[in-house]
Formats: C-alpha cells, sequence, structure tokens
C-alpha cells in the first residue's frame, strides 16, 4: 500500500509561487496515477490536477489552467504541483491522491499541506 505524504506549503503574497511536493512510500508507485485536489474553509474538495502513470498526460480545470503544473519523477517516487501566480482565493489545504491505473477511485490520499496567499 503506498502512503501519501505532501510538503511545501506556506504563507505567500498574491502573485507568489510556490512548489508542493508529495512523496509515495512503496515500491508500487508507478502504477498509479495522481492527482492534486484542494478544500478551502466551508467550500467542497476541489480538483485541481492530474496526471498519468507515465507522466505522459495532465489534466487541470479551467480554474488554474496556466498557472499550475503537476509532474511527477517516478524514480524518486515523488509528484508535484508547481502553483504560480497564486491569488488569495488559492489558499486552500492541498492533497495529493493516488488512483489505480486499472481505474476506480482516487483510494490513497496524504495528510494535506497549507497554502496560504495573502493579498
Amino acid at each position: 500500500q503506498v502512503q501519501l505524504v505532501e510538503s511545501g506549503g506556506g504563507l505567500v503574497q498574491a502573485g507568489g509561487s510556490l512548489r508542493l511536493s508529495c512523496a509515495a512510500s512503496g515500491r508500487t508507485f508507478s502504477i498509479y496515477h495522481m492527482g492534486w485536489f484542494r478544500q478551502a474553509p466551508g467550500k467542497e474538495r476541489e480538483f485541481v490536477a492530474a496526471i498519468t502513470w507515465s507522466g505522459g498526460t495532465t489534466y487541470y480545470p479551467d480554474s488554474v489552467k496556466g498557472r499550475f503544473t503537476i509532474s511527477r519523477d517516478n524514480a524518486k517516487n515523488t509528484v508535484y504541483l508547481q502553483v504560480n501566480s497564486l491569488k488569495p482565493e488559492d489558499t486552500a489545504v492541498y492533497y495529493c491522491a493516488a488512483i489505480p491505473r486499472a481505474g476506480g477511485q482516487y483510494e490513497i490520499w496524504g495528510q494535506g499541506t497549507q497554502v496560504t496567499v495573502s493579498s
């Protein structure tokens, strides 16, 4: 079973950037597609990025397209989320999650990392 640990969050001014990391334990990281989600206080969890197991295809919602970039390094068992041009509305806890290549649902979640954007 893969376990996920996020890091890299923090307090940043509007317009700034952060690089979030999600480190996976275990040897089976490459069998999972990976995603990033976020949840702001009082709001539902929101999808922000996904990447296939090989890193060949990425997905973004319109709300972050052009500002967020997801990538992965299977040799390091790590997936990244580069977040640029941050806005106060990007403030949230950011979670990474894993979904098996065979399909199904995101079944493994990290504990989250807080991103706070000040205006």
